[in-house]
């Protein structure tokens, strides 16, 4: 079992805090495990089994459970009045109201309540106004690369690290960074098992319960999506795409698609920001899958630009440092992604290699950045083996270190 520590130190820390603790993401991204890590926890730190309410809404034991009365009621028959309780609803989204019971169980002195949910939209609408500033999101991810290369524990020589760890990454971009596709050894089951994990999220959570009837043009629009990570995307321009091709569809139902899409954490939206006008533009987005392997698994072998599968590896583990993401405009040149965090903006440019016969591609990849007249951070990511470089202030840094958090800043 990964343990997830990042993640874990969150529950920790708001332990007992008078919050509700909410873990969004992806289904089978590993949230029930880190529950039941951080139950583990508690057993170790004193808490008795009797203090612990468990359930799995997803489960045959507690998979009838439907409404808000009857979570509530379940959920309460088992609380000890005197003593201190800690709750875990996992996959919460799956019972109707479910805010109602969970707001009525917050209340309790005695209670500390965690649930999980595979859908954005639990925290919106009602949920968001019935319990706005009562609970706190922890927005889990599969594995990074870090947590996937700690599974390994070979030794490797240091002239060989490198070759070591680029294949390592081939690995994980291709095999999938779900927790449970690590103990899947055969290629073809793995595939299996993400097709699995696909056809759950667009079958269930998104046909099922938002009523498409047209499933097929919905995995149209997916694998559509799919093929174009970190290519700019209109509505507009997808629905004129897939019409050309023979699939023709509306502007409304795209949008519609895609919100279903975002909403159930397989893909992630960001838009462009203007860097000179400090603005943020409302044309142009871009789309990240939550996992490269699920691409894989759908599209097969299809050609694919490499730059664009290292510049989603580069997004998801921005959004797991906990950065808030856009695609910076700066005249008429783009930078990949502008990271807002707690020390302000960073910048980030990303490219597969910037080697070259005659120097084109590094000066390419610097323009945009060198256009920002700022002092903030700025960042070339590359796989290139190369030492830590600076650049007129900008930092080339092998995006390997970087994914593993081991490699210093010049400034």
């Amino acid at each position: 079992m990964i343990k997830r520590q990042e993640y874990l130190s969150s529950l920790i820390g708001f332990r007992d805090k008078k919050l509700i603790k909410v873990v969004t993401g992806i289904r089978r991204c590993g949230k029930s495990t880190l529950l039941e890590l951080f139950q583990e926890y508690l057993r170790n730190d004193g808490v008795a089994d009797d203090q612990i309410i468990s359930i799995n809404l997803e489960e045959g034991e507690h998979s009838d459970i439907e409404t808000s009365k009857q979570l509530y009621d379940f959920v309460n028959e088992k609380i000890i009045p005197t003593k201190k309780m800690y709750i875990f609803i996992d996959e919460v989204q799956l019972v109707t109201d479910f805010q109602k019971a969970i707001n009525s169980l917050y209340v309790k002195k005695n209670c500390d309540v965690y649930v999980t949910g595979s859908n954005a939209y639990l925290l919106s609408g009602e949920l968001a106004t019935l319990l706005s500033g009562r609970y706190v999101e922890i927005k889990m991810l599969p594995l990074s690369f870090k947590e996937y290369v700690s599974t390994f524990n070979e030794e490797i020589k240091p002239e060989l690290r490198y070759m070591y760890l680029k294949s390592l990454y081939e690995t994980y971009t291709q095999n999938s960074a779900f927790p449970y596709a690590l103990e899947i050894e055969n290629l073809k089951d793995k595939r299996q098992y993400l097709q699995g994990i696909y056809d759950t999220v667009v079958l269930k959570d998104i046909s099922f319960r938002r009523k498409i009837s047209d499933t097929s043009m919905l995995q149209s629009v997916t694998r559509f999506m799919f093929d174009n990570i970190g290519n700019l995307c209109s509505t507009k321009k997808i629905a004129d795409t897939m019409t050309s091709s023979g699939r023709k569809i509306s502007v409304h139902a795209v949008e519609s698609y895609l919100t279903a899409l975002t909403d159930c954490f397989v893909l992630y939206k960001i838009g462009r920001y203007d860097v000179k006008g400090k603005e943020y533009l409302k044309t142009g987005d871009k789309y990240y899958v939550a996992d490269i392997g699920l691409r894989y698994a759908l599209l097969g072998n299809k050609p694919v630009d490499m730059g664009h599968i290292l510049e989603n590896v580069v997004f998801l583990e921005l959004a797991r440092r906990g950065y808030h993401i856009h695609i910076g405009k700066v005249r008429n040149a783009e930078v990949d992604f502008i990271a807002f965090g707690e020390r302000g903006e960073e910048y980030y440019q990303v490219a597969y290699t910037v080697i070259d016969s005659d120097g084109a591609t590094l000066k390419r990849e610097l323009a945009p950045l060198e256009a920002i007249k700022n002092h903030s951070p700025k960042y070339l990511l590359t796989m290139d083996n190369t030492p830590l470089i600076l650049h007129n202030g900008i930092q080339q840094i092998n995006v390997l270190d970087w994914l593993l958090n081991n490699q210093p800043r010049l400034i």
